[in-house]
């Protein structure tokens, strides 16, 4: 085989792999575990919005300001149920030390956080609890509408959260934080590549990377090493 043919053999199989090489697809909602707490860079707007004395069950519409200067994912957003406090401000059982979220039936939750806290996702259609965090705590998916972004200074749509009070005649005040991603800025535009001046040379590819894709090449019974070495011959 010929020293031109091994060439041609060669570029084309780099092409192919450029092609074919297997790429990981792009999430933008992301788990739990890939959100980052947006809790005081976006705030919830909590507004009680019915209450049934005889089931002591209270329903809430809780949304999310974004309070930063950057695109929020909106399918990201998540609202967790964080603690429940009491008219004092305590969120726990003074002589037990046990949380008052105990206390309460989290209608609707979609799971829990790594502490066992419930939490909601936000649907596209009519809002239910979507879980808990890890510990336990109640989250909701915030609802964006049509937008793929929230964006800075604007509200989500509401979740809607329930919670039964089993100790009928106590007061308390729900407490949630806010989890979600931020939208990446752009890429910049690529400019067109410089022209080479007479005389430069061009910038040849680093020695390890071509050795690697040689490597690779003849592994994968592109080339054989017999091939190469005819190739590289002056």
């Amino acid at each position: 085989m010929s020293r031109n043919v091994t060439v041609w053999r060669l570029s084309f199989a780099v092409i192919l792999l450029g092609l074919f090489w297997p790429m990981a697809p792009e999430s933008s909602a992301g788990t739990l575990d890939q959100l980052t707490d947006l809790t005081g860079k976006a705030t919830v707007v909590v507004t009680l919005t019915g209450r049934d004395n005889f089931t002591s069950e209270y329903r809430y519409n809780v949304s999310v300001r974004n309070h930063t200067s950057d695109l929020l994912i909106a399918d990201s957003l998540v609202i967790v149920l964080d603690k429940i406090t009491n008219l004092a401000g305590e969120d726990r059982e003074g002589l037990t030390g046990e949380s008052f979220l105990t206390r309460f039936d989290i209608l609707g939750q979609d799971g829990e956080t790594d502490d066992g806290k419930p939490f909601f996702r936000i649907p596209v259609g009519p809002t239910q609890q979507d879980g808990e965090t890890d510990d336990g705590k109640p989250f909701f998916r915030i609802p964006v509408g049509p937008t793929q972004d929230l964006a800075s200074l604007t509200d989500s749509l509401p979740a809607t959260v329930r919670l039964r009070n089993k100790d009928y005649l106590s007061v308390f005040t729900p407490s949630f934080k806010v989890l979600g991603q931020k939208r990446p800025p752009p890429e910049p535009k690529q400019t067109p590549a410089a022209q080479v001046q007479p005389g430069a040379t061009p910038t040849a590819p680093s020695h390890n990377s071509v050795d690697k894709l040689i490597q690779l090449l003849i592994k994968k019974g592109v080339v054989t090493e017999e091939e190469w070495r005819k190739a590289n011959q002056p």
